[in-house]
């Protein structure tokens, strides 16, 4: 009987300790008279449970329009443990991206953090982030990369497809995985089939299990089995990058765009910096390499899987995709030309597709920062030390921003167009943190969906979105395909 009371007195204590806690922001927000409003919630869990509900429903966006419709566009709550502004404001979000006077630094759980480790270009800032984005981005975007990536994702694309079985479920969620995860690891370190492929994708499969969990690292834990993971990576990509950095010493060349084949050679050479590579370590660059495959293993296969589900329910717009594609294969049938990457990205439709797909299954809810200042942003005051979530979901799910946005609809981008630093479509991010590898995204994105389209026919099983914590299929959306003769 102690013990109970014991541990009644402790959760007592606890709950005490967490109200006086946020009780305090409050206290010291309620003196500036320009925070936004909003709700703290139950002690301790805050809001938390309702945000979580929401994102198991069809509207995962109603936790956020509920407040909204109370407190404003932008308005403060209490989740995930930590006291919040929440912007579902276009311009709001806009400064908080862009970051001019560097008020913001990157928020995360602290699982991620512990799993991204200290050198992670995700908790960079400054001069240095500047460099490796400038450096990676570049290598992603550069004509040379795309015209050779296009054959890799192509060959990797028709042999997947081959493998699906008419009239035996395919669990698409699953079998893109097949496609991105070693183009990406091609990408990024030049690894192609094999034993080390396989181990990178087996541990890997292992480490991302611990991206949301609870921040226990002790052994058994999930995060103490997602670091563990971690480690046996590292050795394997560190080996690769001091074997390269040995070659770029040995060789004492120029750094010319040949050199470059992957991201590792990206990041140890630079034109005119003969001592760049000496000033990123072969630790930091191997930590990095690890971060970069999270969109090879999550965020793009989950693209790939939703613009099914779409193009399923929307048999109109599966007709118009598979009519522009089919015309683009007649093209290529009759004529001696391989496809190029330019040939995919020109397919008008598709690209409204993938813009359509992005803005109503944003994989990306929100972006997570946190303020280093007391920040007036509208009119809004943000405290110091507060989170800040830029609600990327949000903004594309406001009718004052698309006409009926929970409609999936590619012909509304043929009025609208995707116009580069648009504060209304921001799936990739924003400001000196925009995801490096958003074109290379799109590229896969169209190539998969034109060799899908031009070999298969599918009917597709009942199957619904969540969104939490990832964006993903709750039954990774089964299918059954038959062949286009």
């Amino acid at each position: 009987m102690e013990w109970i009371v014991g541990v009644c007195v402790v959760m007592s204590m606890f709950l005490m300790s967490w109200w006086i806690l946020c009780g305090k922001n409050d206290e010291d927000a309620v003196a500036k008279v320009n925070v936004p409003k909003g709700n703290s919630g139950w002690p301790l869990i805050g809001e938390t449970l309702d945000f979580i509900a929401s994102c198991y429903t069809s509207t995962p966006v109603s936790f956020l329009e509920k407040r909204k419709s109370l407190y404003g566009e932008v308005f403060k709550t209490c989740i995930l443990g930590s006291n919040v502004i929440v912007s579902t404001d276009p311009e709001v979000n806009k400064v908080v991206l862009q970051n001019q006077a560097g008020n913001f630094v990157p928020a995360y759980p602290k699982s991620i953090r512990e799993l991204m480790g200290e050198q992670s270009i995700l908790k960079m800032n400054g001069t240095m982030h500047k460099k490796v984005h400038t450096l990676i981005a570049g290598f992603l975007r550069s004509p040379q990369l795309k015209a050779r990536i296009s054959t890799d994702i192509q060959h990797t694309v028709k042999q997947c497809l081959a493998s699906w079985k008419p009239h035996h479920p395919i669990y698409v969620q699953d079998q893109v995985k097949k496609i991105t995860f070693p183009v990406l690891i091609k990408v990024l370190m030049s690894v192609g089939p094999g034993e080390d492929l396989d181990f990178l994708h087996r541990e890997f499969a292992e480490f991302i299990k611990g991206l949301i969990c609870l921040p226990l690292k002790f052994p058994g834990t999930r995060l103490y089995k997602s670091l563990k993971a971690k480690d046996r990576m590292v050795k394997m990509v560190r080996k690769i990058v001091d074997e390269r950095k040995k070659i770029v010493k040995d060789s004492n060349a120029d750094d010319d765009g040949d050199a470059v084949n992957d991201v590792v050679d990206a990041l140890l050479r630079e034109k005119g910096d003969s001592n760049y590579s000496s000033r990123l370590s072969t630790e930091m660059i191997s930590q990095n390499i690890i971060e970069m495959m999270i969109p090879g293993e999550e965020t793009l296969p989950t693209a790939m899987t939703i613009a099914l589900k779409f193009l399923s329910d929307s048999p109109l717009a599966l007709s118009k995709l598979q009519e522009e594609n089919m015309e683009l294969k007649r093209l290529k049938t009759n004529g001696s030309d391989d496809y190029a990457w330019t040939d995919y990205m020109s397919l008008p439709f598709t690209q409204n597709v993938i813009s359509e797909t992005l803005r109503m299954a944003n994989i990306v809810n929100g972006i997570w920062r946190k303020s280093v200042n007391d920040i007036e942003v509208k009119g809004y005051l943000i405290p110091k030390h507060w989170n800040v979530m830029a609600s990327l979901t949000s903004v594309h799910m406001d009718d004052k921003n698309y006409e009926n946005p929970f409609e999936f609809n590619p012909w509304r981008w043929e009025k609208i167009g995707v116009v580069a630093g648009n504060n209304y479509f921001t799936p990739f991010g924003g400001g000196h943190r925009l995801c490096p590898g958003l074109e290379l995204s799109r590229l896969e994105l169209s190539i998969f969906l034109h060799h899908l389209v031009t070999t298969y026919s599918w009917v597709a099983e009942r199957d619904e979105i969540i969104y939490f914590p990832t964006v993903k299929m709750k039954r990774k959306l089964p299918i059954s395909v038959q062949p286009i003769h």
